[in-house]
């Protein structure tokens, strides 16, 4: 059963992402980070290079020449993001084509606009028969 998996009450959406991948990527998983839009993208970019001093993120952006061959990726499309891929969906609506995902991770700020998104989401998810899973964010 696909797993939709969502953290809340994050105090930082970008830095709880950045800890999530690290851990996914630690333990050998490909992970595709959706985002809506390109400023997101380069934030979460570079951020991945940043947050952590001595962690070490393998991760472009998706088309570059390397995107086949590196387990962290980042983009606007879903339907290229590797079909074993986690996908962190940073954006404000579901990505197109999430029925196929077998796990969907979303991460809900503080924030009354993200919460009434995410829980849009949330609903959307579980109409369509996703195993819903919360959790407290850590950061």
């Amino acid at each position: 059963m696909a797993v939709a998996e969502f953290h809340h009450d994050a105090q930082d959406k970008l830095r709880h992402a950045c800890t999530l991948v690290a851990q996914w990527y630690r333990d050998g998983r490909r992970v595709w980070i959706h985002c809506d839009s390109e400023p997101l993208a380069a934030r979460l970019d570079q951020m991945l290079w940043v947050f952590e001093p001595l962690a070490f993120v393998p991760h472009v952006r998706d088309g570059h020449r390397l995107s086949e061959a590196t387990p962290v990726r980042i983009g606007h499309d879903p339907a290229a993001a590797p079909a074993d891929a986690i996908v962190l969906n940073m954006a404000q609506s579901v990505p197109a084509g999430f029925e196929q995902r077998e796990h969907i991770v979303e991460i809900v700020s503080r924030d009354p606009a993200d919460r009434d998104a995410a829980r849009a989401r949330f609903m959307r998810y579980r109409e369509r028969g996703f195993d819903m899973q919360t959790r407290k964010a850590e950061a």
